[in-house]
């Protein structure tokens, strides 16, 4: 059993930042004690049906790291997403940092590789980012420490990261009337995401968790924080006890019905590669459509 180093003296300065197109919430993490940060799920946009990137979410993201005189440090998936594409490069390109992942990004490259037919020219390990994090391992944001829990379910590489009293939780979490992520994709599990849920739910109550993604459920307006205590207490699929058979019965019913993400398939060829667009044989940026197979 990991034992994980959480101090809840530290108090990092947290800014949101809402992609409406994609429902996803991409952070920038302040260490309180310097002007170094990190990046959390970042954007990349992308009109699908015109073949056309941008990079307006982005650039908000930059346009506060040098208005407020920042050093970026990290650059951080929690996951290879399957709902938007990673802007880790652009982001790089413009200020620096390091890009990291979970080390099962490799289980991920894999399987997806099969998927898209990717030649051998596309590397299988991990080197596309520049940290591979294993469950346990740290790393300092100024002089601040954070550390990666690695949480599989959703998919084999998600990993929550904790930054002093707030948690950021990837897909392992949704706000408390939003329950859970699906565990449905190629390595996913959900008898896995239940026990990773339990991790994170074992952290102190007054950890404040901050999530990637929601969808005003109800009606209600978009929300993105909240606190251990609050998710036990209120969380309709993993609150007030329910155990991990409800889960696992409630999760497979649900996900049997959903539909795949609009943006899976750009989604996963771009993120599997650390945010970069593939190319084609002559160098142009091309992304493929399997038939099929997803």
């Amino acid at each position: 059993m990991t034992t994980y180093p959480v101090n809840m003296d530290i108090h990092p300065e947290v800014t949101a930042f809402f992609d409406e197109a994609t429902n996803t919430i991409s952070y920038i993490v302040k260490d309180p004690d310097s002007q170094s940060c990190a990046v959390i799920d970042s954007v990349m946009d992308i009109d699908y049906a015109a073949g056309r990137i941008t990079y307006d979410h982005a650039d908000a993201l930059i346009d506060h790291i040098k208005k407020n005189n920042l050093t970026l440090e990290w650059i951080i998936e929690t996951h290879v997403h399957a709902d938007h594409l990673s802007a880790a490069p652009y982001l790089q390109d413009k200020l620096g940092g390091k890009i990291g992942v979970g080390e099962k990004i490799m289980v991920v490259q894999e399987t997806f590789g099969k998927i898209f037919n990717e030649g051998t020219e596309f590397q299988r390990d991990g080197s596309q980012f520049d940290r591979l994090f294993k469950d346990g391992d740290t790393y300092m944001i100024g002089t601040m420490p954070a550390f990666a829990m690695y949480t599989p379910g959703h998919t084999p590489a998600c990993m929550v990261h904790v930054i002093g009293d707030a948690t950021f939780t990837g897909d392992t979490l949704f706000m408390p009337d939003g329950g859970s992520a699906r565990a449905d994709f190629p390595g996913g599990d959900a008898g896995t995401l239940y026990d990773s849920i339990q991790k994170v739910l074992s952290l102190p109550d007054a950890m404040r968790l901050f999530m990637c993604h929601d969808y005003g459920p109800n009606g209600r307006e978009i929300q993105w924080e909240t606190t251990v205590g609050d998710e036990k207490a209120h969380n309709i699929h993993v609150g007030t006890g329910k155990t991990k058979e409800d889960f696992v019965k409630f999760r497979t019913e649900r996900d049997a019905t959903l539909d795949m993400p609009k943006l899976i398939i750009p989604s996963l060829q771009v993120n599997m590669r650390a945010g970069e667009v593939p190319t084609d044989k002559d160098g142009h940026p091309m992304l493929k459509v399997p038939l099929n197979l997803l």
